[in-house]
């Protein structure tokens, strides 16, 4: 009996079965869909990430106060020093005594937990408030689709003006309506909408353009520095990627005079590179990617003693059959291979189906996390699911395929 016939037997003996087969095959499904559909969502985002950090990326880096993120952090049990923020004044000397042939660009996060209003409508209390320059929005890979930046002198007077992402502008006006010049209020201020940020499809961090509203930074000083205490943010611009570290090197030297920290001390600030924060976002995805293996394994691992209990039934339920084929000549080997390649198919079933949705599935929700991003085809795991489904198949179905090649046709023959 060859492959070829031993298919068709295997498909012969599904359609008699057909429910529980489909059960088992719908299982498997479930398996391969959460293997390839996580590590398709991982993959996808990680290209978005990696596109939206890759043009200015390698050539920026931000300076920010040490242990900013996490707080104050413990290691061996020890709680670590508690530095001082960035000061607007440090800020503001920093940009004065950088090299000019560096583009440099201070911003606070006021908040990201801002409510704007215009009349009776308002936004989610989810926006984040930013003070910033003119320089900000393009090291920060965002563009303006309707409107203008900043003029200097705006900057200066510390006027109330903002830059708005899509999201506010749609909770606070109608679909038809100019957004462009119309008065706005933010925490309690009025403001005039002076431009619109275009989305970027980007919502890691604080780098939703969509959720982003952009004020002057003297106004954001002058306003909430009292209320939210705000702490500075300096990102600097290198010319290009090979000059990024002597830009750091000066910028470590600049701030540790302005800073004052004394020699042999460690700097009260850190110089933070966007292809460090890749690094971690890839840290991140490495151990999304791991969850990835173990939830889709252990479904996997059901749907084995799933299928090999229901090839030991149907081996049970086929005694008779296989004595009738033993005693017309069917050799021990050519019974294993029909139940291996009858368990196999099964898999196989659930595989496809199983990567099919997977793809669409991780595509999915790697287009709602990282909106914008392209459509993924993953070969690798497409291919990694089918030998998965494969190994699943064989490691299943040997057991009962031997226990029904081990039968004695005579015995067989007997069953009732």
């Amino acid at each position: 009996m060859n492959i070829l016939q031993n298919g068709r037997e295997a498909l012969t003996a599904i359609k008699g079965n057909l429910l529980r087969t489909m059960l088992t095959a719908l299982i498997i499904a479930i398996g391969i869909t959460a293997l390839v559909g996580i590590l398709t969502a991982i993959d996808g985002i990680q290209n978005s990430v990696d596109e939206n950090l890759s043009e200015m990326g390698s050539r920026s880096f931000e300076i920010k106060r040490k242990g900013e993120i996490g707080g104050r952090r413990r290691r061996r049990g020890m709680v670590q020093n508690s530095y001082p923020k960035i000061s607007f004044a440090d800020a503001k000397k920093y940009k004065e005594q950088m090299d000019k042939k560096y583009i440099t660009s201070i911003f606070t996060f006021v908040t990201s937990n801002a409510e704007c209003k215009r009349g009776s409508k308002k936004s989610n209390p989810n926006i984040s408030l930013v003070g910033g320059d003119n320089a900000l929005l393009a090291l920060k890979n965002f563009s303006i689709t309707t409107g203008r930046n900043f003029t200097n002198g705006e900057l200066v007077d510390g006027n109330q003006v903002c830059l708005i992402g899509t999201e506010v502008r749609d909770a606070l006006f109608d679909n038809e309506e100019s957004a462009l010049n119309q008065e706005i209020q933010i925490l309690g201020t009025k403001y005039l909408v002076i431009g619109i940020i275009a989305p970027t499809g980007s919502s890691v961090g604080n780098n939703s353009s969509e959720r982003y509203i952009l004020i002057p930074l003297i106004n954001a000083h002058n306003k909430f520095s009292a209320d939210y205490g705000n702490n500075y943010n300096i990102q600097t611009l290198a010319t290009t990627a090979e000059e990024v570290n002597a830009a750091m090197a000066s910028a470590l030297g600049v701030m540790r005079k302005i800073r004052q920290d004394p020699m042999g001390q460690p700097e009260s600030f850190e110089l933070v590179r966007s292809e460090s924060i890749n690094k971690s976002m890839e840290e991140v995805t490495g151990y999304l990617q791991l969850a990835g293996y173990i939830i889709g394994g252990l479904t996997l691992l059901g749907a084995a003693i799933g299928l090999m209990n229901i090839m030991m039934v149907s081996v049970t339920e086929r005694t008779r059959e296989i004595g009738v084929r033993k005693a017309l000549g069917a050799t021990p080997f050519n019974i294993r291979m029909q139940f291996l390649v009858e368990a196999i198919v099964i898999c196989q079933i659930g595989g496809i189906v199983g990567i099919f949705l997977g793809i669409l599935i991780g595509n999915s929700v790697s287009g709602l996390v990282a909106e914008g991003a392209a459509f993924k085809i993953p070969w690798l795991w497409i291919t990694i699911g089918f030998i998965v489904c494969n190994l699943v198949g064989l490691i299943s179905g040997y057991y009962p395929a031997y226990k029904a090649s081990q039968l004695d046709p005579i015995d067989a023959l007997r069953y009732e």
